[in-house]
């Protein structure tokens, strides 16, 4: 299947159909459809793996782990088991969750070598801190344009593609761009001030 034939995808195609297009192309070695794939569904399985994580870079680690099992197992996607987007999504999460199990046998080796020699200059704040973080960011956000703070809180916190808000708000993918950036970098500033 080309890509030409998956991205025309008929008109009453949907986002979850095109994605299932896609995923038989990727499965053919169309790197084109595996770069669809990717601009429609990257920042949606960031965001769920950083729910999860609570590290950005964990997470991108996850994301780009699922896109290379994407490449090497497209095949092994069966659209009769649900949809492709779904598929993806249960990938990520599934992965996310391993990094966390890993993440915790080897924090909890550290805690007990930390317990047997423990930092007498060791902080106590970094609670207080991350909730003042996490005040100071809603603050941020509270002082953005609410269609950009709703726009930047769904890409971030519920892992929604470009393509998925610009369908929501109804305006193009280029818009959503230009509000993401631009209210990330008035919170930036706001939070730097």
């Amino acid at each position: 299947m080309s890509l030409g034939t998956v991205a025309a995808g008929g008109a009453g195609s949907g986002v979850s159909g095109d994605v299932d297009q896609w995923l038989s192309a990727v499965a053919g070695g169309d790197r084109a459809a595996l770069r669809m794939v990717y601009d429609r569904l990257a920042m949606k399985l960031l965001g769920v793996a950083m729910r999860i994580l609570g590290d950005r870079q964990d997470a991108e680690d996850v994301v780009q782990d699922v896109f290379v099992t994407l490449w090497q197992k497209a095949g092994e996607f069966q659209p009769a088991r649900g949809g492709g987007e779904a598929w993806l999504v249960a990938i990520a999460r599934n992965r996310a969750i391993d990094r966390l199990r890993a993440r915790g046998r080897r924090q909890h080796a550290a805690v007990e070598a930390i317990d047997q020699h423990p930092d007498p200059d060791a902080r106590t704040d970094a609670p207080a801190e991350a909730a003042d973080a996490a005040r100071s960011v809603a603050h941020a956000l509270g002082h953005l344009d609410p269609r950009h703070a709703k726009v930047i809180r769904a890409a971030w916190l519920d892992g929604l593609s470009y393509a998925e808000l610009a369908e929501r708000e109804g305006v193009p993918v280029g818009t959503i761009k230009t509000w993401v950036f631009r209210g990330m970098r008035r919170m930036r500033e706001g939070l730097d001030a």
